[in-house]
């Protein structure tokens, strides 16, 4: 009977019921005939040796971790530490769950009935077919099927009918109660989006590829392996749990300063909240206006500085810029009170440090992300104080300033969601980066979760030695007091745009004010900082700008190097009154956007200088802290 006081019991008891009929009818046939392709045709001593020795591997497994987590647990008692262990991946997405207003999944309790008693008609006659002694019916042509997935792409999924009508089933269900949510009568849109969310997490997990009796591929690996492939997913399953963060690549496949963030340079300058760092340049003479890159403090820098092939960084020094980079401390307890006029007044000291460094008037800058919004921030108040002259031009890298319109990440920002992320930093003053991985791994829970779920720990299959996804697993620590406020005053309450509603190092910001030429780079498919959300700049600036729409999301997007030849670009009227008219008149580009952002750049000062002096850091009496890409991105 479901639970009155629990607003998805009427999703919970329809998919319960949905994966009882088909065990049941799955376990019946599993007797009959049909099924060889999925069991051995027989075990001999042997391997019923191997297949116990794969037991017992496991139950030692989960014992070890049993131990370790009870001594892991008393530690944390003693010392008064926070016990939520951010191992829970989907606490943030969870939470939303029980914020489902009653009576939503009635309509669609009645429609999975009424398709699983379609459904167990056919599975009936089937298993009727089989123990009846005929010939088992062909599964019909996958080109017939009425749904598509990538997750049951598999060939195994359709060569036995149990499991086809299952993932069939599965997804008609999925697909039913998405809609249902879109048809509902009198939510706001604000609310009508989390329910859209949180329903699309829940069929995420509830998929039957999650689940190893479900799953045939699974199966028959199982079969195969003789159960070795859940011993090593049991062992990736606890290396995960003990450090509270999914896995998605071979932790030991990259280095910083070797494979990884490599572009040679020095740490030139450092404060408590961030190091400096110069990079050696590659040509005889480099452009005179210095370029400062400011990367987001929610991610390691080395974003932009990937593989050599991949690197922004590099791509740009060897272009002949003068390039600088600020790379964040990881907050700990020592930057408990540090808050968003702690990150400007850094913006506006690594630019007045490399004006000095270099004599130059004035520096180009990219702001990429949250580190974008902060930069909109200090031009309004570098213009207000009449100090605007210092930054020759601001490049937008998929940077919002209105959150009106941000996407899936307002989820995870009302009252209930942020009391919640306050209690979990308020302890140490910082909050822990692996739930804010978590928070962004369920903005593509079936790509950055469920894909790893079945992989690495069903499958049990070796990691992939990706760099971009080391990288997104590189988390970051972040300041609780300015994150709360940030998403506070800025997502929930949209404070930006309105002008002198917010201040920083005691001069109010107003983006009208904003004069500098700008470049603003949105991801056509960005589903962090969405394009129209991005294209709001254009209505709060004043001075001249460019905006270009890249194609792919909101890393791809940004990192697509000339030399792989990958995805488009367009760009067109900046001055459209709205993204969908900018698309309408623009024109389309192959390749990457880099070179063109690069003749922009030229287009507001195209002078040249030798490449030698303080140009070059490391020189005689110009030895640097320490080598790029210092110790700041390396402490966790």
């Amino acid at each position: 009977m479901a639970d009155d006081n629990n607003p998805m019991a009427g999703a919970g008891e329809s998919l319960k019921g949905f994966f009882d009929m088909q065990g049941n009818a799955m376990r019946e046939m599993m007797s009959g005939k049909g099924i060889e392709s999925l069991l051995p045709q027989g075990i001999d001593a042997g391997e019923l040796g191997e297949w116990a020795s794969a037991s017992a591997q496991l139950q030692q497994l989960w014992l070890d971790f049993a131990t370790h987590q009870a001594q892991a647990a008393a530690t944390k008692a003693a010392k008064g530490a926070n016990t939520l262990d951010p191992a829970q991946w989907l606490v943030l997405s969870q939470s939303m769950l029980g914020q489902l207003p009653k009576g939503l999944f009635d309509a669609q309790a009645r429609l999975a009935q009424d398709s699983l008693k379609l459904w167990s008609g056919v599975m009936e006659r089937f298993v009727a077919g089989v123990t009846g002694g005929g010939a088992a019916p062909e599964a019909p042509d996958p080109a017939a099927l009425p749904k598509s997935d990538r997750r049951f792409s598999d060939p195994a999924w359709r060569e036995h009918p149990a499991f086809l009508l299952l993932h069939q089933t599965y997804l008609l269900l999925a697909d039913y109660f998405r809609q249902s949510v879109k048809g509902m009568d009198g939510l706001d849109r604000a609310k009508r989006q989390q329910l859209e969310f949180a329903v699309s997490a829940l069929t995420e997990a509830m998929s039957p590829d999650n689940f190893v009796a479900l799953n045939p591929v699974v199966m028959k690996r199982t079969v195969e392996t003789r159960g070795q492939n859940l011993v090593r997913g049991m062992q990736h399953l606890i290396n995960d749990m003990k450090r509270g963060q999914l896995t998605h690549t071979d932790p030991d496949a990259f280095r910083l300063g070797e494979n990884l963030a490599a572009t040679p340079g020095k740490v030139v300058h450092e404060t408590p909240l961030y190091q400096l760092i110069q990079y050696s340049p590659a040509t005889e003479t480099v452009l005179e206006v210095p370029l400062i890159i400011f990367p987001p403090w929610i991610n390691r820098f080395y974003i932009l500085d990937l593989t050599p092939k991949k690197s922004f960084i590099k791509w740009a020094v060897d272009q002949g810029l003068s390039v600088f980079v600020v790379s964040w401390k990881s907050a700990d307890e020592s930057m408990a009170d540090v808050v968003w006029d702690d990150y400007i007044r850094a913006q506006i000291d690594a630019i007045d440090h490399v004006r000095a460094r270099l004599g130059v008037p004035h520096v180009h800058t990219i702001g990429y992300c949250v580190a974008g919004t902060t930069l909109a921030a200090t031009l309004a108040i570098l213009s207000r104080r009449g100090e605007s002259d210092k930054v020759k031009s601001a490049t937008f890298f998929t940077a919002q300033v209105d959150f009106e319109k941000s996407g899936d990440l307002k989820n995870f920002i009302d009252d209930g969601q942020l009391e919640m992320i306050g209690q979990l930093s308020s302890q140490q003053g910082y909050l822990d980066g692996r739930y804010l991985a978590a928070a962004f791994n369920a903005l593509r829970g079936r790509d950055l979760i469920w894909n790893y779920v079945v992989n690495n720990y069903l499958l049990g299959e070796d990691y992939p030695a990706f760099d971009l996804l080391h990288w997104n697993g590189d988390v970051t620590n972040l300041p609780a007091k300015w994150h709360n406020d940030y998403l506070r005053d800025l997502y929930r309450d949209n404070k930006l745009v309105v002008p002198d509603a917010l201040q920083a190092d005691g001069t109010p910001i107003d983006l009208t004010q904003v004069a500098t030429p700008s470049f603003v780079q949105a991801g056509r498919e960005d589903h962090i900082a969405p394009a129209e959300s991005v294209w709001r700049i254009t209505q709060h600036f004043t001075g001249p700008l460019e905006f270009l729409l890249a194609g792919s999301g909101h890393i791809a997007g940004v990192v697509n190097p000339p030399a792989a030849g990958k995805y488009q670009y367009w760009v067109g009227d900046s001055a459209a009154p709205s993204l969908k008219a900018f698309v309408e008149s623009a024109t389309e580009h192959p390749g990457s956007w880099w070179p063109h952002w690069l003749e922009w750049l030229h287009r507001q000062s195209d002078t040249r200088v030798p490449a030698k002096g303080k140009r070059a850091p490391g020189g005689k009496g110009d030895a640097g802290i320490e080598d790029a890409p210092g110790r700041y991105v390396k402490t966790r």
